[in-house]
């Protein structure tokens, strides 16, 4: 039986805000006045303490016409796209293709962001207004979403800055699936909301690759490249036949057939949704935030249309926001509906309802199966992390005997330390157990790892402080361990240096996360006595290198050998802002420790010369 839960609730306040406030028909009202105010620009109003910035619909899409696919180009290159949303550069290495956006609509941003003095007036607008809602129809809103994407980038290492919401009517999809998952690991995509009309050919048009049209088609497709607000649009479309309006949509409707199901929970598409899409009909709303739902969804709602719908409505969404308040929603006559026993199956029934798709009507059932999917989809990450929490408190045991292993080798009448204890020690009962521990610790570290890189776990996984504390914490106590056993296995002779050659993946991982995490003033303090943990997991490895450069310069020509000697007293250098800084633990400065011995062999060799 399906749990009473609901399938909408991580989006439920995104829904509540626009039903609930005047927000949604001012944002539209915005729109519609820079459409017939400023071509190809934006304007700006305003009001109280909330800027809004509407971007015009009417706007040339550079690079479109007739049949030709859309292009994808890279966000994180080196020219201007690369600095406008750098934030999205931190992810190219997790993903398994950069990010990226359409390069008409990229290309179109960029213009209005280079000519039409985007910064100095959003720098105005942000002195006399404490939020932003940035708004847009059709390309607009598209202009709308990069607009947005940029301040999040703008804003992303100031402490304090404006909230910002973007609004789209209408708008195309703009970039891949690497884009989208980019957004939501910077938690970003509580800012947008799309809103789309049930019947709207437009999010769906730019993505279709058009076959040969009759000309007066290709005319339209040109036109409405441009927009579909456009005045040159609305006059054309409305000499379109019946049976050229059916040709359109059906090309449309056949390319979004093709967009294959690979199973539950998945689709295949060039372009991927991310933030919340509000999905409005002339019976109400509903708001999903799932991406492969609502790629489903604008299959679903396009399938139930009809030819002079899908192009007209696109101009029809001032009706639709009048009607999504909350009187009209408690206006709604339930008793109208068939509605079913259970309040989950209810729910569904009323969201059907909302979407204007009939809860008995054939495609209702592929409907009703993709918001089942969502629910299943957007609990699954979260229950996977909730999961992992507890297999992280019961591996904790085995930390511990680590721990204690450090202090009793720190505390040793030998003052080897920690690192050289391990190294040199074998074949012992307490050897054995670390040894075990360090393996599995490393065995659940490797599957968080996997299943993080699977989209297993959620898109914010590696930024909340619990798992970036939790990683930090294991690398700094273990990998020393891990160093150890490289070099007393001399596997270093065979396939070279630990840090070139055998330092686990997953520790370059650990160390992308800690850099990226949100920084406090508490955490900047200048220490007090020695950490606990070197904060240079690889210090050790750095060490094994310099104990051979050591070797060379004892073997060689010191005036021949400048370049090796320069190493040396580079980490010379380091070690020792290292030690200053108290960022070590006090098993690197023991008495017989591997950096000490090193220490007074290269300040012998300094006296000699």
């Amino acid at each position: 039986m399906e749990s009473e839960a609901s399938t909408f609730e991580s989006c439920h306040v995104m829904a509540a805000l626009l039903g609930s406030t005047p927000l949604l028909l001012q944002s539209w009202e915005f729109c519609a006045a820079a459409n017939a105010a400023s071509p190809e620009s934006f304007t700006t109003l305003v009001i109280d303490d909330v800027a809004y910035v509407a971007f015009s619909g009417v706007q040339v899409l550079p690079g479109c016409g007739g049949g030709r696919v859309r292009e994808l180009v890279a966000l994180d290159g080196e020219g201007v796209e690369g600095e406008l949303f750098w934030p999205l550069k931190r992810h190219r290495e997790e993903l398994q293709e950069p990010a990226m956006a359409d390069s008409g609509i990229l290309k179109m941003f960029v213009d209005i962001y280079a000519h039409k003095n985007l910064v100095e007036t959003m720098t105005k607008v942000m002195e006399k207004s404490k939020s932003i809602v940035i708004t847009g129809h059709s390309l607009g809103g598209a202009a709308a979403t990069l607009c947005t994407l940029w301040l999040l980038s703008f804003f992303h290492t100031k402490t304090h800055h404006h909230p910002i919401l973007c609004i789209t009517f209408g708008s195309p999809l703009i970039g891949n699936e690497s884009l989208s998952r980019a957004i939501q690991r910077e938690r970003w995509c509580g800012k947008f909301c799309h809103v789309v009309s049930n019947h709207d050919i437009m999010p769906r048009l730019l993505s279709t690759p058009l076959p040969s049209l009759s000309p007066k088609l290709h005319i339209i497709f040109r036109y409405w490249h441009l927009s579909m607000a456009s005045p040159q649009f609305g006059k054309l479309a409305t000499q379109l036949t019946e049976r050229e309006k059916e040709e359109l949509f059906y090309i449309v409707l056949a390319h979004s057939n093709t967009i294959s199901d690979l199973g539950e929970g998945s689709v295949q598409s060039q372009f991927w949704p991310f933030g919340n899409f509000f999905f409005c009909s002339e019976h109400g709303a509903i708001c999903l935030d799932n991406a492969i739902s609502v790629l489903k969804m604008l299959d679903l709602m396009l399938k139930t249309s009809a030819p002079n719908l899908s192009i007209e409505d696109h101009l029809n969404y001032g009706d639709h926001v009048k009607k999504v308040g909350v009187q009209y929603m408690e206006r709604k006559n339930l008793n109208s509906l068939c509605l079913p026993n259970s309040s989950y199956e209810a729910g569904l029934a009323l969201a059907l309802e909302s979407a204007g798709i009939p809860f008995q009507d054939e495609v209702a059932h592929m409907a009703e199966h993709s918001l089942r999917t969502a629910s299943r989809i957007g609990q699954t990450p979260n229950m996977n992390a909730a999961k992992l929490a507890i297999s992280l408190s019961k591996i904790t045991p085995y930390r511990a005997e680590i721990e204690w292993y450090k202090t009793s080798c720190d505390e040793a009448d030998n003052q080897l330390g920690y690192y050289d204890c391990f190294k040199k020690e074998d074949a012992s009962v307490r050897h054995d157990r670390v040894n075990m521990n360090r393996h599995k610790l490393a065995t659940f570290w490797n599957r968080v790892i996997d299943m993080w890189e699977n989209n297993e776990l959620p898109p914010d996984f590696n930024m909340r402080a619990k798992w970036v504390n939790a990683s930090q914490f294991y690398k700094l106590l273990v990998e020393p361990l891990d160093i150890a056993e490289y070099y007393r296995r001399d596997t270093h002779i065979v396939h070279g240096h630990y840090l070139k050659c055998g330092r686990e993946r997953r520790y370059e991982i650990f160390d992308k996360w800690w850099r990226g995490r949100e920084v406090t003033e508490e955490g900047n303090t200048q220490r007090m006595k020695y950490a606990s943990l070197t904060q240079d997991s690889c210090f050790w490895a750095r060490l094994e290198e310099a104990k051979d450069l050591l070797e060379i310069i004892k073997r060689g020509d010191v005036r021949k050998l400048a370049p090796i000697w320069k190493s040396l007293e580079n980490f010379e250098r380091y070690a020792r802002g290292l030690i200053e800084r108290k960022e070590v633990s006090e098993d690197v400065i023991a008495k017989n420790s591997s950096y000490t011995l090193w220490a007074q062999e290269l300040r012998a060799l300094k006296l000699n010369m």
